[in-house]
């Protein structure tokens, strides 16, 4: 009898083991790669809930973060994947990616993902990346500002590299005509309706006046009202760095008025006029114009697809103590 029962316990020991076995599968072949949403469940379940408190606060005292961070998650991802690269300090030895030409005196919100990291060392150290932390502080953002949400894939690791090339070379420059954007994304793996989508996030966030000069200036797809208001805050030398909103009407609520403004030439930089000016996306800018629904659903699926370029897992990578340098 009792080796009856122990071979029972056996059995079910190994069936067991086969069991998270398969969750694990699962988990790494998923349409996602090697991503899941439920990664940190077991080693770290307050994780979401640090990173929205932490996003909650900061953009309650400064709106425009919320669109720092989301735009931090886009520069992140276009540089040899979802790594967390971006946020690596330059050092004597270690050129990173902020000094890049998209990235110098732009991008922002590092301090907030410093403080989102320090709070979730406290609570599990050494298991949470700063590149699933980007991606997280990002959805949440945009919720924040009125947005719509989706289930964030996680289990990326942190890159212990970083390519200033890759930055300069691989994110879109607002000089960026039609043809040049859809090779940007397209060379992640992203489709032209994807790059219509994920433009849409500049219905947040603001441009300094040097990435607007030329086109209030020189542009003549532009309306008249509008070049006037931006020259007064970016005159034509000088003020580099005056900024504007993105969007004209709503620029800190997370809303289709991107496409709004585009239909009536008002878009701020050339990159954004591109989309609409006779090609082949007007129709897709027209539509999510008249349906703020299917822009949110198309958002919030081509955010999921980006987050999932390239991720390092595994062994690949690490997890970084300190989202600033390598451990």
């Amino acid at each position: 009898m009792l080796r009856i029962v122990m071979a029972f316990f056996s059995t079910m020991g190994i069936r067991i083991a086969v069991c998270i076995s398969l969750l694990v599968i699962v988990c790494s072949t998923s349409v996602y790669g090697q991503l899941c949403p439920d990664f940190y469940d077991k080693s770290c379940p307050n994780v979401l809930s640090i990173v929205n408190s932490v996003v909650m606060q900061a953009v309650a005292k400064e709106k425009r973060m919320g669109a720092s961070l989301l735009r931090l998650h886009f520069h992140d991802c276009f540089v040899n994947g979802c790594d967390g690269s971006i946020l690596l300090d330059d050092t004597s030895t270690f050129t990173g990616e902020k000094t890049a030409n998209p990235n110098n005196n732009s991008v922002r919100g590092f301090d907030v993902i410093d403080t989102i990291k320090t709070q979730v060392e406290a609570t599990c150290s050494g298991v949470v990346s700063c590149a699933d932390i980007v991606a997280i502080a990002a959805r949440d953002s945009v919720v924040q500002l009125g947005g719509p949400t989706w289930t964030v894939m996680l289990g990326r690791r942190d890159s212990t590299s970083a390519s200033k090339s890759a930055a300069n070379n691989n994110i879109p420059p607002p000089t960026s005509n039609l043809s040049a954007l859809i090779s940007f994304f397209q060379a992640q793996g992203l489709t032209t309706e994807d790059m219509v989508a994920l433009s849409g996030s500049h219905t947040i966030g603001q441009a300094r006046c040097t990435n607007f000069r030329n086109r209030i200036y020189n542009e003549s797809n532009i309306a008249l009202l509008f070049a006037g208001l931006r020259k007064a805050n970016c005159p034509v030398t000088g003020g580099d760095n005056n900024l504007a909103p993105l969007d004209l009407f709503t620029p800190t609520a997370f809303d289709n008025s991107y496409y709004n403004n585009l239909q009536f030439q008002n878009g701020l930089l050339h990159s954004d006029q591109q989309l609409f000016k006779g090609g082949s996306t007007d129709n897709r800018v027209s539509f999510y114009a008249v349906h703020p629904d299917a822009f949110f659903n198309d958002f919030a699926a081509a955010m999921v697809k980006m987050g999932n370029i390239k991720p390092l897992t595994v062994n690949n990578g690490e997890i970084r103590k300190n989202c600033r340098k390598i451990n």
